[in-house]
């Protein structure tokens, strides 16, 4: 437990040092800058448009931690053969995955939280001056809506993590996870467009239908965690679906890091 903790304490405090999330940041508060200037362009739909311009800003902003600073902090320590020196200490390759994980988590929830604060100022501005376009809105949603993201992006550096477990360059591991991102936020739509009476589903072979039938249950399915239209139309989301896709996310990620100690495990060092 102590070997956990000293590597997810070294991985977070890594991933704070890392110029790039600066650079990320920055970007970010600039998004949330322009939601301020593009609401007030279009006043009928002021409410709908600074939420999900908001909520937008803190997931893309989330994805680029998990692409280029999460998957950095593992492939570094293989490019550097750091990997050696942590290894020859009193701790096992299954620490060093989970504590890898641990530490990329909270760089994720911390990151997710703070820029969620900047979101909320730039979402709480613009209901000042525009009170009458935010008659169904709802913090709990937004709150909601953030929390879930940050869920999804967890799950998805533990997607990373698998993949640098055992490929041989961190370019590798980049395309993989962006792959696996597209999928988990499309599959669930083309599952119902394949399921359902369409032209296209007609169309289509049984073979294809029954690999995105296959793909849907191996794959996340990230689009469970995209609840930024509920928040921006100020709808409720039912405690049984909040409970389903928590269990969701916890027991998937659970599940591939079990996978990433496994392979790293039996990876062969050059």
């Amino acid at each position: 437990m102590k070997g956990i903790w000293a590597v997810g304490v070294v991985t977070f405090l890594e991933g704070i040092r890392n110029r790039s999330l600066y650079g990320i940041t920055i970007i970010a508060l600039l998004l949330l800058v322009s939601n301020l200037i593009m609401s007030g362009l279009v006043p009928q739909s002021v409410g709908k448009l600074a939420v999900d311009i908001a909520l937008s800003t803190v997931s893309f902003t989330g994805l680029l931690i998990v692409l280029f600073i999460g998957i950095n902090l593992v492939a570094k320590d293989l490019d550097r053969k750091t990997i050696y020196m942590v290894l020859s200490r009193p701790i096992s390759r299954q620490d060093y995955i989970v504590g890898k994980f641990s530490g990329i988590a909270a760089l994720i929830v911390a990151s997710v939280a703070v820029l969620g604060l900047f979101a909320a100022l730039s979402i709480f501005i613009t209901q000042s001056n525009f009170p009458e376009y935010f008659a169904r809105f709802s913090w709990g949603s937004v709150v909601l809506a953030m929390v879930f993201s940050a869920l999804s992006l967890v799950l998805l550096s533990a997607v990373s993590l698998l993949f640098a477990s055992f490929a041989s360059n961190s370019f590798i591991t980049l395309v993989m996870t962006v792959i696996v991102y597209i999928i988990g936020h499309s599959l669930s739509d083309v599952k119902s467009l394949l399921s359902g009476g369409s032209q296209i589903a007609s169309e289509s072979s049984g073979v294809v239908v029954k690999l995105v039938e296959v793909a849907y249950y191996v794959f996340p399915n990230l689009s469970l965690f995209d609840l930024k239209l509920q928040a921006a139309h100020g709808l409720a989301t039912p405690v049984s679906y909040v409970a389903w896709v928590a269990l969701y996310g916890v027991g998937y990620s659970s599940f591939i890091v079990c996978l990433a100690r496994l392979a790293f495990s039996r990876r062969e060092f050059p």
